[in-house]
């Protein structure tokens, strides 16, 4: 395999995270070009995807490229202008790709879909966003030919498995088309991606992003996976590649890097699924959300694992999870922290000892992040505050589509509000303390359920956890927790759960109660929906699932 060994951002020391560095980004950028044209042309024999799915196969830079010139030209011919959107509803496998980098090699927007979505989602996205285009497979075009009529603007739509009631085949509609000869030109700051958030409330907004935030992910990258590239690094993530975690933590970076990356997510997800495919194909680098890494610790870890890091991000990361990886895996964990809006602007990075026990980490060179109160002042170290994030990155979005009045309420000043409560230290570390939502108040306490709920998951029983707010007539609220459990659990294990977090954070801080539930509702991004669990609890005790 060959690998890539270059850095954008040479002149950045990298002992440590120096504060005050802008990040160089040509006027002129263009994230297929950069990620797959140069490397075409430079080692056309080099892996890109070994894709693990229905049918494995390896594709190589050089065919990678070829299909992505000539399903360009199809495009182009097909009278799709730059800033047209381009919607791409497919699971991991190299066809995601082609589409993404062909879109953006005529200057089109890519819009990545999650294939679990259901008709009502799909048809507001496609609608919002007025894309033009949709690639997608057999098995989602029946949502698709359902709400096709409501979708005026989309004028094509591709299958990547044959055709059906009036749909494109994608391979032969390719197959019969010379590869593009003249490369739209993109300035940074063009129009590249859109991504829907996840909308636990209200509508789901488009994130808009320009070429250039690529960019300002790669100095996480750099950092945050030790030795970052060699020959023998291969990534995997079992996040979909629809999200932004998925898309942009690991699978265009591996593009970028010339990194070999592998296609491959299970229908369900299972801890020994997860460890054998990290075997076999030899994975070296992962993105693991929390949930997944949290699963995994309850699996058997077979011989044979060649794990060196893992990233990590959307919910926060317990000690003891971090401590398992390094000493079962033998891989360092580092916590990641970012938004749809702004990726990857705080983190960890243990070969650099940029670490601290509780806290996500450092803002990375060309964030600047401040801890500010609802008045728009810095607040002073260790006041808790929320976590805001300065415009002037590569990383921040361009705007919400079509929705400028939400752009606006954003932004405090010069600065992206994340919506999440943290503290800041005089070193500079940051530590996450809650959603703004998420936050307990209970008898005049403020209380975030970060702590908690890494409590709960330090039993080796607990796989998920998930602290609460629910209504209580004298103290406004009380603390209610939900977990999720491995095997069978003896019948005092809730009031232990209880005892633990009295005995090793605060009595004011243990939940009124504990409850098992079979499943934790989950975002499709992977993250815990507390508004659901809030809803639960306020409807009145939780049932009892315990198992004797």
């Amino acid at each position: 395999m060959s690998a890539g060994g270059r850095r954008v951002f040479t002149t950045i020391p990298w002992q440590g995270f120096p504060s005050g560095v802008s990040l160089d980004v040509p006027e002129y950028f263009n994230i297929a070009q950069a990620c797959l044209i140069s490397h075409a042309e430079e080692v056309p024999n080099a892996i890109a995807i070994m894709d693990h799915g229905v049918t494995p196969r390896i594709w190589t830079y050089e065919e990678m490229s070829q299909s992505a010139l000539k399903l360009a030209n199809v495009w182009r011919q097909a009278g799709v202008q730059k800033g047209d959107r381009v919607a791409i509803l497919l699971p991991q496998c190299a066809e995601t790709m082609i589409a993404h980098f062909a879109a953006h090699l005529i200057g089109a927007i890519s819009l990545p879909l999650f294939v679990l979505f259901g008709t009502a989602a799909l048809k507001f996205r496609l609608s919002d966003s007025g894309a033009k285009v949709l690639v997608t497979d057999k098995m989602q075009f029946a949502k698709i030919h359902q709400i096709h009529p409501d979708l005026p603007n989309l004028k094509y739509v591709y299958l990547r498995d044959g055709t059906e009631h009036g749909s494109l085949d994608l391979w032969s509609s390719l197959n019969r088309a010379s590869p593009l000869e003249k490369f739209e030109p993109t300035l940074s700051d063009d129009p590249a991606m859109m991504i829907y958030t996840s909308g636990t409330t209200g509508d789901p907004k488009g994130v808009l992003h320009a070429h250039r935030f690529l960019l300002g992910h790669l100095p996480c990258i750099e950092v945050s996976f030790k030795d970052f590239p060699n020959a023998q690094d291969v990534g995997w993530t079992p996040a979909d590649w629809a999200w932004i975690g998925g898309l942009m933590d690991m699978v265009i970076p591996c593009f970028y890097y010339r990194v070999p990356l592998i296609a491959k997510r299970f229908e369900r997800f299972t801890a020994q699924a997860a460890f054998n495919l990290i075997r076999d194909a030899d994975v070296t680098r992962a993105f693991l959300p929390p949930t997944a890494l949290k699963m995994m610790r309850k699996g058997e870890v077979p011989d044979g694992v060649k794990l060196v890091s893992i990233s990590s991000g959307g919910e926060p990361l317990s000690d003891d999870l971090i401590v398992w990886a390094k000493s079962t895996l033998g891989a360092e964990v580092n916590e990641l922290y970012g938004q749809t809006e702004c990726n990857l602007s705080v983190g960890s990075a243990r070969s650099l000892n940029v670490v601290q026990p509780g806290w996500i980490g450092k803002a990375f060179p060309g964030f600047d992040v401040q801890i500010m109160t609802e008045g728009g002042e810095v607040c002073d170290d260790n006041a808790v505050g929320e976590i805001c994030v300065h415009k002037n990155t590569p990383s921040m979005f361009l705007r919400y589509w079509n929705q400028p009045k939400k752009t606006a309420e954003r932004f405090l000043g010069d600065y992206l509000k994340t919506g999440d409560l943290g503290r800041k230290d005089a070193a500079g570390f940051v530590q996450f303390i809650a959603r703004d939502d998420d936050v307990i108040t209970s008898s005049g306490y403020r209380i975030g359920p970060t702590e908690i709920e890494a409590s709960l998951s330090a039993d080796p029983k607990v796989v998920l956890a998930a602290a609460v707010a629910v209504p209580d007539a004298t103290r406004g609220h009380v603390i209610g927790a939900y977990v999720t459990v491995s095997g069978p659990v003896a019948h005092d294990f809730e009031a232990k759960l209880i005892e633990r977090i009295s005995n090793d954070i605060s009595p004011h801080m243990k939940p009124r109660w504990v409850r098992i539930i079979q499943d934790m509702p989950m975002t499709t991004t992977g993250k815990i929906r507390r508004i659901e669990l809030r809803e639960m609890a306020a409807q009145g005790p939780a049932l009892k699932q315990t198992v004797e």
